[in-house]
């Protein structure tokens, strides 16, 4: 399964794209309903470039611990710097199907955008539960990436480029499924939520700005996709624009379980 490489520059890039307004009330609204606590144990599966570990390190304070884990050296060079005035919060390397931490070791839990990456999400999910005390929380969200509305002219080169962009995931339509693999795992499913992602206009600092450069890279050459291809629908998307025709959505399903 092709993925995305997340070296240097994906990482830097990633860290903009987590600093845009939509993301940041995004964070928010994680951060609201997982409701850290001071003085708790809290795990970040895919921590990426660490903004959520320091909001969870200053809900929990220093009487408190944040670990945050991911397997790419260059997000988590990213993290520790993000992180350098808050000791009690760490970053370590390793995946989420194997997690480096004992058992019943975290109060909370929180996973956003990651479990679609996931090969084995069944096992990666009791793994979760696994590191869990009795009674801990668990939040994750991820992407149905069906639901993206994105005003483009040429509707089947759109097509084309989401169905590529699509390959870069293992689990593009994960949500439906997440209910019942938490189930499955140990969990029981305390609340369900949707977080959508709304940009009515075409501006530099908003999440779909900034993934079409993304989308953009990563496609060419799959499906067909060409250099030419891929700019015509940049340049179309960059039109609606300019002509205050441009509308862009996604949505983000959040779950919150407890560990039975």
């Amino acid at each position: 399964m092709p993925m995305l490489q997340f070296d240097g520059d994906a990482a830097r890039h990633l860290q903009r794209m987590y600093a845009t307004p939509d993301v940041v009330q995004q964070r928010a609204e994680v951060l609201a309903l997982l409701a850290a606590q001071p003085g708790e144990r809290v795990l970040d599966v895919g921590s990426g470039p660490g903004f959520l570990v320091a909001s969870l390190a200053d809900a929990v304070g220093a009487t408190g611990a944040v670990h945050g884990l991911d397997r790419s050296a260059s997000m988590n060079a990213v993290a520790r710097d993000l992180l350098a005035t808050r000791p009690w919060a760490t970053i370590d390397t390793g995946d989420a199907s194997d997690l480096p931490y004992p058992d019943r070791a975290f109060d909370a839990a929180v996973s956003t955008q990651v479990y679609e990456y996931v090969a084995d999400v069944s096992t990666a999910l009791v793994e979760l539960h696994r590191v869990l005390r009795p009674g801990g929380r668990a939040l994750v969200l991820d992407t149905e990436w069906d639901s993206v509305v994105w005003h483009a002219a040429d509707r089947e080169r759109h097509r084309r480029i989401m169905a590529a962009w699509e390959e870069h995931l293992v689990h593009p339509h994960l949500p439906c499924t997440l209910p019942g693999q938490l189930r499955g795992a140990g969990f029981r499913v305390t609340g369900r939520h949707l977080i959508p992602l709304f940009n009515p206009r075409y501006e530099q600092n908003t999440f779909s700005t900034m993934s079409m450069e993304m989308i953009g890279r990563f496609v060419v050459g799959r499906q067909g996709l060409t250099d030419s291809v891929v700019d015509a629908w940049l340049a179309d998307l960059r039109a609606r624009g300019e002509e205050d025709d441009y509308l862009f959505s996604v949505n983000r399903y959040c779950f919150v379980a407890v560990a039975d």
